[in-house]
């Protein structure tokens, strides 16, 4: 049967990502044949994103998967096209190519444009961080440069990359003998604040064993080129090459409620958006404030859970209730991080070089994690 089969529970999803493939992974197990699912994607791909910090430093790439064959594998329909605008009251979804589809509920896995804060920078876009990042190695390598800055603005994104990217290009000068200066200034009460004291603590460590110095509670401006202005204090640090991370924007969407200027969708501890009904978001273009892989696979377990309520499946949906799960990556081995999120910083917060949750992946998801670790098995065999 197909998305189309009226005797089924239309189940609209928009967007292809992590937070859209845990969510039709998740309906799929909770469901089952309760619900036909459409996902509605731009893209032919779903791509691992967190891994490309790697590939500027000519690692492995990481991997990619085709949307159809894992469309095929879970049994939902895919359909490629954009969203570009709701129609609440007829339950309906509008594409650029101009069809409408029906939905009984919808999820809005829309995800968030980057935008660069500075304009004397080399913003971080993890779709080509290869091709943006490869000639500045290459010149790190060739020793031509010396003096070194990663930035962050306010809000904060999601600052994990960053540590990540100073911290595998402290180790490649080091390895070619090359004398480096790298700071790296963020608006972050500590390094990783966000993980919560612990965790904070062992990462300014490890900086510091790396030669990286860390300017906290600093917010930054870039007047020209290779010079850091910092706020408070009025420190200026001049530097070859700066790295910066991006600002986050939501899509501000016509049909889809917004209560911030930059345009993220409101929703409640089930995930539902704010004044709509059977219609749903998670990921980054949510108005929670952690954009992450795996608080979006969170925020979709919990809408899935909404979701196969509505359609007549015995579940009884559960809050949302945020972990963050993170592996550092670019020390001498891949750190595992944790920590629950209350009032916007971690607590139970926890630090370790073995895996404390499984499968041990960059985003800890519950449904997508075992998935793509079996079709990568698969792939391997």
């Amino acid at each position: 049967m197909t998305s189309s089969d009226p005797e089924r529970f239309r189940v609209l999803i928009a967007g292809g990502g992590v937070a859209a493939l845990e969510a039709a992974l998740a309906l799929g197990e909770l469901a089952g044949e309760r619900v036909s699912t459409t996902m509605l994607s731009p893209s032919s791909e779903f791509v691992y994103r967190p891994m490309t910090v790697r590939e500027p430093f000519a690692y492995t790439a990481a991997r990619h998967y085709s949307l159809a064959e894992i469309a095929r594998d879970i049994g939902v329909e895919l359909k490629q096209d954009a969203f570009k605008r709701l129609d609440p009251e007829r339950r309906a979804v509008r594409t650029e190519r101009g069809d409408q589809l029906s939905y009984d509920a919808l999820l809005l896995a829309l995800g968030a444009t980057l935008r660069p804060r500075f304009k004397y920078a080399v913003t971080v876009d993890d779709q080509c961080l290869d091709e943006q990042l490869h000639g500045l190695v290459q010149d790190v390598e060739g020793g031509y440069v010396h003096r070194l800055a990663f930035v962050a603005g306010s809000p904060m994104p999601w600052p994990i990359p960053m540590y990540e990217l100073a911290l595998m290009t402290a180790r490649r000068a080091y390895e070619m003998n090359i004398d480096m200066s790298i700071t790296l200034v963020t608006p972050e009460d500590g390094p990783l604040a966000i993980f919560g004291s612990a965790v904070s603590e062992a990462v300014e460590r490890l900086l510091e064993e790396h030669g990286i110095l860390t300017l906290t509670s600093a917010h930054a401006e870039i007047p020209e080129p290779g010079l850091v202005s910092i706020h408070p204090g009025g420190r200026r640090l001049q530097v070859d090459r700066i790295v910066a991370m991006p600002q986050l924007l939501g899509h501000s969407t016509r049909g889809v409620p917004s209560r911030t200027e930059q345009g993220f969708i409101p929703v409640d501890v089930h995930c539902q958006v704010s004044g709509l009904e059977r219609v749903y978001a998670a990921g980054d273009a949510t108005d929670f404030a952690v954009k992450h892989g795996g608080i979006a696979a969170q925020q979709a377990d919990a809408a899935a859970e909404a979701i196969a309520a509505l359609a007549g499946a015995p579940v009884e949906p559960s809050e949302f209730h945020p972990v963050i799960r993170a592996i550092l990556l670019g020390g001498d081995q891949p750190l595992y991080l944790s920590a629950h999120l209350t009032g916007g910083h971690g607590s139970s917060s926890q630090i370790s070089d073995t895996p404390t949750w499984s499968p041990p992946t960059k985003i800890a998801a519950k449904y997508l994690a075992p998935y793509l670790e079996a079709r990568d098995r698969g792939a391997l065999r």
